[in-house]
């Protein structure tokens, strides 16, 4: 999929686990910044370094949700949507809008092809259960089979890889695609292709994603739940940012109304790392005010009495 560009790259991004102030472990990471057009802005790193998108993949498969008709049909809400691009706690308050978008669906929820997390009672309560709810809807509204709607081949799937080829301008037979931990279908993407996504998503350009995009500012606490990150960033830049975490170390962000998006990886996978990187970045950058970098840093860089998290290095240009 790099479709014969060259190598881009420069230095990574390494943070640092302090034990009162004693270096103890060290994560590396990459990060590149795109426009909506597609052009690196700033990265570190490799910017055409690949990965699976997991979920931070959620607000463009939504896109089957929005281009279709399916919200219009069955009343959804913004709220709804929301939870369709979410990575949710199962707190009741996202379980039951899940269950609002079955039920005006007229879908039973045992059609529900995600895990039952380990704990609970049932897969509503799944972290991924709002897009698993949203991709169902569409197979309503269309007629589509339930039984195989998370198989590859599936005519809700062709019709969300289609949206995301079309978005990236790549012929959808070349994407590399797997399944993802709830079943459904991920893909394996550069970062700069990532950035360019969300550089899309924050635009403003298409009145689909803009609705994606203020689905998930208006209404963070579905997106992800009190206390995570990309609920806490959006609550905190109210509406300017736009963010989705994806799992093993992917965080990607968009500027909303610039049309500029950002995309890290971890080597590691770590979830910590990934959060200082974002806060380091986004300050870089001015995205974020230093009030909001601090009130941040309160929870995802000091991350313990005794330690804290130290971002080494910045993005660069070509």
């Amino acid at each position: 999929m790099t479709r014969g560009r060259r190598n881009q790259s420069s230095a990574e991004l390494e943070i640092r686990l302090l034990r009162e102030g004693i270096p103890e472990s060290i994560h590396s990471a990459q990060a590149v910044i795109c426009d909506d057009r597609g052009r690196i802005l700033l990265m570190a790193g490799n910017a055409d370094a690949a990965t699976f998108a997991r979920s931070a993949l959620k607000p463009f498969q939504a896109l089957a949700v929005t281009t279709t008709g399916t919200l219009e049909r069955y009343n959804l809400t913004d709220r709804d949507l929301a939870i369709i691009c979410s990575s949710h706690k199962g707190q009741m308050e996202q379980v039951r809008q899940v269950f609002n978008i079955l039920w005006r669906s007229d879908i039973d929820p045992t059609v529900l092809q995600c895990p039952v997390p380990d704990g609970r009672r049932s897969t509503l309560e799944y972290n991924c259960s709002g897009k698993h709810a949203g991709m169902l809807a569409v197979c309503q509204q269309r007629g589509f089979p339930f039984n195989s709607y998370l198989q590859q081949h599936h005519p809700v799937q062709q019709l969300i890889l289609n949206k995301i080829a079309e978005l990236m301008k790549i012929p959808a037979i070349e994407f590399i695609i797997a399944k993802d931990d709830c079943g459904a279908p991920t893909y394996f993407m550069q970062l700069r292709q990532m950035a360019w996504l969300y550089a899309q998503l924050a635009s403003g350009n298409s009145l689909d994603m803009e609705r994606i995009s203020r689905a998930m500012t208006h209404h963070p606490a579905m997106v992800a739940g009190e206390g995570e990150f990309d609920t806490e960033l959006m609550q905190l830049t109210q509406g300017e940012i736009v963010s989705k975490s994806g799992a093993e170390g992917v965080q990607c962000v968009g500027r909303v109304g610039e049309g500029v998006g950002l995309a890290i990886k971890v080597a590691d996978g770590a979830k910590r790392a990934k959060y200082a990187v974002a806060i380091h970045v986004l300050k870089q950058m001015g995205w974020i005010t230093p009030s909001v970098a601090e009130a941040l840093a309160e929870t995802y860089v000091t991350i313990g009495r005794y330690k804290r998290l130290e971002v080494v290095g910045d993005l660069s240009m070509l």
